[in-house]
């Protein structure tokens, strides 16, 4: 039988303030809470008021309004949902790695154990990226493939976390990308590294050695070795017990200026994922996706590279290996996804990375507009899962690669304090991220939402789990507190998301 409680105490309860503490403020948050109610709420406000609150209350028999009820059915054609995560870098791993083991497995297991955040989804550097600790590789500096080998960085740092990752939660999935291939595949840009959008042609036998980890581009007579490279990599990964959910095959593609960086434009991509997708089929790996892309909406304003996935995508022999695209936003909009959604629904959509930092981080509007831009801007359109960038840095945004083009400026998920390693501060991403995977978990579906015209401000996504429960979120932009009412089969949920502030709520008919 369903519980019915009056709305004030369940409102009430949800707008509780915590403490103003924003380092402390999510602790202990089921001290005190009613386990046999049916619905359990999260909210964190711009304001710091509430940061992960969690709450309890019943089902009502008795709606609290009469108008503009929220109705909402199964989709089953929807995609499922992949999850959502933060990027496991080596300086990440370098952090965790100087916590005590107390402290480093209170803070894993919040954020993978399935009965607490229950984050699914990660994203790691193949090879190193720009937050490696000291210098620039990949697991096969020295020429020839039988070089092959797992570089020391990640042997000693990203693999004992990931190890204490997986004992906590064994179905966490891995995108990997890579910030360059080794050294001698790469060759020089027609004209340096300039962008010559008239000059993509390299033809084998006037390739020039790049020796460089900034720009340059892949040689096309190491197709097949970067190929089997990928190979090698995935193998040696899930030898590990590290399971390979998807590859994309560079980081920021468009991108030259990085400290570890190649440049790939999509007719360079075309070419080789004609390649690569056989090469992992031929290795028994055809279940590892493999996502074009991986670059800013607006493609970082290079000339001829507009619809970079759907260039490639209309190559007949490149697109059946494309098992869809990658993104990040620091450039351009996420509305950009519609016109890849459309043009080709049938391809999956992921978004890959964001960072904050001192560019830009401000916690009451990053807490919200990434809520709103990044998670529902792209689940909204059939988007598969989220990764943002560095999970952990230190209060010196470390450690990072000291060569120029790395960032330098970079705040992580969350901040440790050098000092001692211990305490720790909570950044928007991170509770972006908890909002998130607490509700909408692996295998949901987006459902249809009816009868209600959102106000101004405030935009919502429901989500049928895998186990038949609901996951909804919520932002609320507006200046006010906004009264929902979600109408279900004899029940109503009856919650009131205060002003300028992101809510996740989970039930189950």
């Amino acid at each position: 039988m369903r519980l019915t409680e009056t709305f004030l105490l369940a409102a009430a309860c949800m707008m509780a303030a915590c403490c103003t503490n924003p380092e402390n403020n999510d602790k202990n948050q089921d001290e005190g809470l009613e386990k046999d109610k049916d619905v359990v709420a999260y909210v964190s406000s711009a304001n710091a008021s509430n940061l992960f609150k969690k709450s309890t209350f019943s089902f009502v028999e008795t709606p609290l309004s009469s108008t503009n009820h929220i109705k909402f059915s199964d989709v089953p054609q929807a995609k499922t949902v992949e999850g959502f995560g933060l990027a496991v870098t080596t300086a990440t791993a370098y952090n965790l790695l100087r916590m005590s083991q107390e402290d480093r497995t209170a803070f894993l297991t919040e954020m993978f154990s399935k009965e607490k955040v229950g984050s699914s989804l990660i994203r790691v550097s193949i090879g190193a990226s720009d937050f490696c600790t000291k210098d620039e590789y990949t697991w096969c500096d020295t020429p020839g493939l039988e070089n092959f080998a797992v570089h020391q960085e990640d042997r000693d740092l990203l693999f004992p976390v990931l190890r204490e990752i997986y004992a906590i939660n064994p179905d966490v999935k891995i995108i990997g990308s890579p910030w360059s291939c080794p050294r001698w595949m790469k060759c020089k840009m027609p004209n340096g590294n300039d962008w010559d959008a008239n000059n993509f042609n390299i033809k084998v036998g006037v390739e020039v050695d790049n020796n460089s980890w900034t720009g340059g581009r892949l040689k096309p007579s190491c197709y097949g070795d970067y190929a089997q490279y990928f190979v090698k990599w995935i193998q040696t990964m899930q030898a590990e017990g590290f399971k390979i959910h998807a590859i994309t095959m560079q980081n920021e593609p468009l991108n030259p200026g990085n400290s570890m960086s190649m440049v790939m434009p999509w007719q360079d991509q075309k070419e080789f994922i004609k390649i690569l997708g056989p090469a992992l089929a031929e290795a028994g790996l055809s279940d590892v996706k493999i996502l074009l892309y991986d670059h800013n909406y607006n493609y970082d304003d290079k000339p001829k590279q507009d619809n970079y996935p759907l260039n490639i995508y209309a190559d007949e022999q490149a697109c059946k290996w494309a098992a869809g695209s990658a993104w990040h936003n620091y450039g351009g909009h996420v509305s950009e996804l519609d016109n890849i959604q459309s043009a080709n629904p049938e391809k999956d959509i992921y978004f890959t990375e964001a960072s904050i930092g001192e560019w830009n981080y401000d916690f009451s509007k990053c807490l919200l507009n990434d809520f709103a831009d990044i998670f529902l801007g792209t689940l909204s359109r059939g988007g598969k899962g989220v990764t943002l960038w560095n999970m952990m840095l230190d209060d010196k945004k470390g450690p990072y690669s000291p060569h120029d083009g790395s960032c330098k400026t970079c705040f992580g998920g969350v901040t440790i304090d050098s000092s001692n390693y211990k305490s720790i501060r909570k950044n928007s991403h991170w509770y972006n991220v908890a909002h998130a995977s607490a509700v909408v978990k692996p295998g949901a579906r987006m459902m249809e939402v009816s009868g209600y015209k959102a106000p101004s401000g405030v935009e919502l996504l429901m989500f049928r789990n895998p186990d038949k429960s609901i996951g909804t979120l919520v932002c609320n932009r507006s200046d006010s507190d906004q009264l929902l009412v979600f109408s279900g089969e004899g029940y109503y949920v009856n919650t009131r998301v205060p002003a300028r502030s992101i809510a996740s709520l989970l039930w189950t008919e």
